[in-house]
């Protein structure tokens, strides 16, 4: 019988599971929004859920705890700033998960996880801009000038 498992094992051993887990909850705090196997995605909801809400308190023992379960003081000022804002009037619920198909190479079910109300312009936090054609030609005759 399954009594007392409240979680997924996801075929890891419980030290990948809590690095997966980590990683994937600042990735999405990070850019709001990140596509992932459903069983994933459905593993990470609770526990985003519960970060939000642990930002909402505005003590020095919230925070420290932010710290310690995402372990990147970067993505714990995020939630402490700018999504508990957000959320203030909402009680609960702030993450949806979308259906996405399947991966091509292995059948996988995939599912897209995001914030409600979510950035859009989040998405592209690590993407470089793009330079215009003159600032590209200007590069490339300095380098043939200094050859």
């Amino acid at each position: 019988m399954r009594h007392g498992m409240a979680n997924k094992k996801l075929n890891r051993t419980s030290e990948h599971r809590k690095a997966l887990l980590k990683n994937m909850l600042n990735s999405l705090i990070k850019y709001e929004q990140i596509k992932t196997t459903l069983p994933k995605a459905k593993f990470l909801k609770p526990q985003a859920d519960k970060i939000i809400t642990l930002g909402k308190k505005e003590t020095l023992q919230t925070t420290k705890m932010l710290v310690s379960k995402l372990q990147d003081i970067k993505s714990a000022d995020k939630v402490k700033k700018t999504l508990s804002k957000r959320y203030v009037n909402r009680k609960g619920g702030y993450t949806r998960i979308i259906k996405a198909g399947f991966r091509y190479g292995d059948n996988a079910p995939m599912a897209i996880i995001e914030f409600v109300d979510r950035d859009v312009e989040a998405k592209r936090v690590d993407k470089p801009k793009k330079e215009t054609s003159k600032e590209t030609s200007k590069a490339v005759e300095k380098k043939q000038a200094s050859a």
